[in-house]
């Protein structure tokens, strides 16, 4: 003990101390998801893979990787809510999930493209049809 006495409002306590594990130790110091290099959207929507085992894999997997599955059990969910629910950064998730999708303990589904959408003038015409009726 040093005899001085701590500022008020030095001390940390559990949430307000950050994360106990840094990013990079998660992910293994990896920045991109698996060998494929995919590349997940915010918006892509993550499911779990019904057909694989889940307790035989999973107890292999890291408490981050078991988090995600547990989320994506609940619902099917985005990567960013994910992100939010599990309170990881949006990389460290998409390491991970690169993980679990190479695993085959999830499904991704990629957003549409804005190219493959319908044009507008279609949707007009179709909404002028229906008007019509």
């Amino acid at each position: 003990m040093t005899g001085t006495a701590a500022a008020p409002g030095s001390q940390w306590y559990d949430a307000d101390a950050g994360p106990l594990v840094r990013p990079y130790a998660m992910t293994g110091g990896r920045t991109r998801p698996g060998p494929s290099n995919v590349r997940f959207d915010l918006i892509a929507l993550v499911v779990v893979d019904e057909r694989t085992a889940p307790d035989a894999e999973e107890s292999l997997l890291g408490p981050e990787h078991r988090t995600l599955l547990a989320l994506c059990r609940c619902e099917t969910q985005s990567v960013a809510e994910l992100a939010a629910d599990a309170d990881l950064p949006v990389g460290v998730v998409r390491v991970l999930l690169g993980d679990l999708l190479e695993a085959g303990h999830v499904k991704v589904s990629s957003p549409v493209p804005p190219a493959r959408l319908p044009d507008e003038r279609i949707l007009r015409e179709v909404i002028e049809g229906l008007r019509a009726l």
